[in-house]
């Protein structure tokens, strides 16, 4: 099975403070294996990245909130994120993972847990694409609690899949940039279809996070800067940021997060449109409490 490398331990301190309720859109907790083992069918094992771990980092960041995804080698299984979310004082809340044999007492447990929407790996290293009358029956019954439904995506997806994501009747959020490599330019057709959904659709958000995953580099992945630049301006008020820490099955580099922090600040030098990304967006998206003065 395979592993993951580890999580650069040393960020570097970013140049700039982060707005006041600066949101972390995409991290996860892994473990500890101990208390929270991971699934048995799982496609990778990583090393424990506890909630600990994680809080310590974003206060280093200066990052107020966070949003954690559940990851795929905790499976359906939960307990790990509604742990983290629970001891974080408000400060985070949760996308789960759910296959549809959940009683609405399950989701009401979720949601009153801190869970906002569910996610779905399409990706075929994950396992591909889900059952779809599946898929469209949780999507029915989560919209009843107000969530909103992740898509874990390859750029190639974004076509094959066009039909079935133009059926989704809630809001949706494409992660990592629809993993569209910038090794093949902007002007690739699943990019441009991104693009066109984002401008199109008003249900359809998109994470500018992944800088690592889509680069044909290395640190400090500059060539996915265009990229995001050509989101943010596509749907200003439905672009988000995360780390996406500890950076599980990371082929390329591995980040160093105070320099994603960094990235971002390049490719989102406008202060106006960074609070959008950062603050005002999460806060629409996810229902953060409003911050304390």
């Amino acid at each position: 099975m395979k592993t993951c490398k580890t999580p650069d331990p040393h960020p570097v301190k970013p140049r700039m403070t982060l707005p006041a309720g600066t949101c972390d859109a995409h991290c996860h907790v892994f473990g500890p294996g101990s208390r929270f083992p991971y699934g048995a069918n799982r496609k990778y094992t990583p090393d424990d990245a506890p909630f600990e771990q994680l809080l310590a980092l974003h206060d280093w960041l200066g990052i107020s909130r966070a949003v954690i995804v559940q990851a795929s080698c905790h499976g359906t299984d939960n307990s790990a994120m509604l742990d983290a979310i629970a001891h974080s004082n408000g400060r985070y809340m949760g996308i789960g993972m759910v296959d549809g044999s959940e009683s609405d007492a399950e989701l009401e447990r979720l949601h009153a847990g801190g869970v906002r929407g569910v996610r779905f790996n399409f990706v075929k290293h994950l396992g591909g694409a889900p059952d779809l009358p599946t898929f469209f029956s949780i999507l029915k019954r989560v919209k009843a609690l107000n969530w909103h439904v992740v898509l874990h995506l390859d750029a190639q997806d974004i076509l094959t899949y066009e039909e079935i994501i133009g059926k989704i009747d809630l809001p949706f959020i494409i992660d990592h940039m629809g993993r569209a490599k910038t090794a093949q330019g902007l002007e690739q057709q699943p990019f441009q279809q991104l693009l066109q959904l984002m401008r199109d659709n008003p249900l359809a958000w998109v994470k500018v996070s992944g800088s690592e995953r889509i680069s044909a580099g290395t640190r400090p992945f500059n060539d996915a800067i265009p990229f995001a630049q050509a989101l943010i301006e596509a749907a200003p008020d439905r672009v988000l940021w995360g780390t996406d820490w500890p950076h599980p099955n990371i082929s390329n580099d591995m980040p160093n997060d105070g320099e994603l922090v960094n990235l971002m600040l390049d490719f989102c030098p406008d202060e106006s449109l960074r609070n959008k990304l950062l603050v005002e967006n999460p806060v629409r998206l996810y229902g953060f409490p409003a911050l304390a003065t």
